[in-house]
């Protein structure tokens, strides 16, 4: 035997195949299932079809209770954030709090040495140290979702699928005839399963205050619905006209507006991130950072700032949200990354920016 593990199981095919890899490796495996409230992923369903992968691998199952945790951690925040005209990542959260944080605390007391996901990932060992890699599909990449997991939860941890493509994991499932194989992957947000999380605030939230849509110099173009109705760069569904394409370049929940410009107007050239999490003992002064999931990766120049960090672009970026991520990378590692809180959008800023290339400290892109 290699170990105890405890593995995260949601029902789904990739969480499945984690189980049956570590096992067929020789692991001790037990299943596990986050319960995170009523009508949330961890639905009948989902937990009938754990189990059953559970019973044909001859591994025990049990299901945890997270419901309180998910209300008062990663709902919570949500709803602030939205409240406040900010767009917040719920998975980021979860995973820190929650799967990497209170599951790992279960998993060591009941003698479990790892705690493995199905997560599309890899961990690398490095002069006694562990780092995260981006995984070999690019495509299901889920490293951005990891950059806020605890440092010291890193040796503990086990991300079996990291080596293989979403098809090959798949193709894995048909072979070993698992209940699961063909089982379609989820593409909303645990807590809103139908996926109209503007219902679901509304119960949160109350009735929808309307206000006024504005252009830069303040200029009526239309109402809004509330607030928590939009996000950054958002395009369709403002319901005004105007002889170009406006995007939403400013939520103002204090004066209950939302501010709309030109495509121009989204461009950044730099931010400033709040509670940064960091993975790696040294951040490179260079590096490449997303600003959201799936993002093309930017050449940047990162300043730590205490707990906090300034990270400029080498090019302007577009769509830089308050509320979401920015992640950092070095090459393939992930490095960690922090919650946006302040666009730069100030030209002096890319001027700054182009001059500190002269040192030749530049990412080409990928």
């Amino acid at each position: 035997m290699k170990g105890r593990v405890l593995v995260a199981m949601s029902g789904g095919v990739d969480s499945s195949v984690a189980c049956l890899l570590l096992k067929e490796k020789g692991f001790e495996v037990i299943g596990v299932t986050m319960c995170l409230g009523e009508g949330r992923c961890c639905g009948a369903r989902a937990v009938e079809d754990a189990q059953a992968v559970c019973r044909l691998l001859g591994v025990p199952h049990f299901v945890l209770d997270f419901s309180k945790e998910m209300e008062e951690i990663v709902i919570a925040n949500f709803v602030t954030e939205y409240s406040r005209g900010r767009t917040p990542n719920p998975c980021i959260l979860c995973n820190r709090h929650l799967k990497f944080g209170k599951l790992l605390h279960h998993a060591h007391a009941l003698g479990c040495e790892f705690l493995a996901t199905g997560h599309y990932a890899l961990k690398e060992e490095r002069n006694g140290t562990y780092v995260i890699k981006r995984p070999k599909d690019r495509k299901k990449d889920q490293t951005y979702f990891l950059s806020g997991i605890p440092k010291e939860a890193l040796p503990y941890l086990l991300f079996p699928l990291g080596e293989y493509t979403k098809d090959a994991v798949r193709a894995i499932a048909q072979r070993a005839r698992l209940p699961v194989a063909e089982k379609p992957q989820s593409q909303d947000l645990c807590f809103v399963p139908q996926g109209n999380y503007r219902e679901f605030l509304t119960r949160y939230l109350g009735e929808e205050k309307p206000g006024n849509i504005v252009t830069k110099d303040g200029h009526v173009l239309g109402k809004h619905r509330g607030v928590f109705h939009y996000t950054v760069g958002q395009r369709k569904g403002l319901g005004i006209r105007a002889p170009y394409p406006l995007y939403v370049i400013a939520i103002r929940p204090e004066q209950n507006e939302i501010v709309v410009g030109k495509r121009e107007d989204l461009l950044s050239f730099g931010l400033f991130a709040s509670s940064c999490n960091w993975l790696c003992e040294e951040i490179p002064e260079c590096a490449l950072v997303q600003v959201r999931y799936q993002h093309r990766p930017q050449p940047c120049r990162v300043e730590r700032i205490n707990g906090n960090a300034k990270i400029l672009f080498d090019e302007p970026v577009e769509m830089v949200t308050p509320g979401q991520m920015a992640v950092l990378y070095d090459g393939d590692t992930l490095l960690g990354g922090g919650v946006i809180e302040e666009v730069i959008r100030d030209e002096r800023y890319r001027a700054d920016s182009r001059a500190e290339k002269e040192k030749e400290c530049h990412y080409s892109r990928p």
